[in-house]
């Protein structure tokens, strides 16, 4: 099992690479926002591996960093997403918004990738959304608070996710729009109105 090639990146194939390593020409399938795909011919990269054998195939997919081949290796894990789809998937969008879909339970983003639907996306969500970490863990955008306060109170915008979701919108959605109100202080029936604004 190869888990990372050092060496030259030969060329750039339409949905790939060739890493020249120790006289040999590695084709690699990579994310079309990779590091390793965005480097220049000539420049030595490290590419992590993950080698997927079929009956009549032997494939190399790499990623520039080791979180990337991680979350290609959990995707592929869900039924129905294959090496292909999670490789789609990890090129529609930077690595942390990934993180930050499948943490919110955003399954709209993820249909961005070309070949996943509704139903595999919510697939995705409902089977690894627990093995990304939490809402804390997710990079927020400046002035939305996921804590509760000091008297532990839970924040307005907190609670209004909660009130957005029940009303059908995804929590990712529901964060989004949250985090677009500058307005501070405001009631929870403030923050809801001032959400679906947005939302509509």
């Amino acid at each position: 099992m190869l888990h990372y090639i050092k060496g030259k990146l030969a060329m750039k194939l339409e949905n790939g690479i060739v890493v020249e390593a120790g006289g040999l020409g590695y084709e690699i399938s990579v994310p079309a926002n990779s590091s390793v795909y965005l480097a220049h011919e000539g420049e030595e990269i490290t590419v992590f591996t993950a080698m997927m054998v079929r009956e009549d195939d032997i494939s190399l997919y790499g990623f520039g960093e080791k979180a990337a081949l991680d979350t290609f290796n959990k995707l592929i894990t869900v039924s129905g997403v294959g090496a292909k789809a999670a490789i789609a998937i990890l090129s529609a969008m930077p690595l942390a918004e990934v993180h930050q879909a499948i943490i919110l339970e955003d399954s709209k983003s993820l249909t961005r990738a070309n070949g996943i639907g509704k139903k595999t996306a919510e697939r995705i969500v409902l089977e690894l959304r627990d093995k990304f970490g939490t809402l804390e863990d997710v990079q927020v955008p400046e002035g939305f608070d996921t804590a509760p306060s000091a008297e532990g109170a839970v924040d307005s915008r907190t609670e209004a996710v909660g009130a957005l979701m029940a009303l059908g919108y995804s929590k990712g959605e529901a964060v989004n729009a949250l985090a677009s109100v500058k307005e501070t202080d405001l009631t929870v029936e403030e923050y809801i109105k001032q959400a679906l604004k947005k939302l509509f």
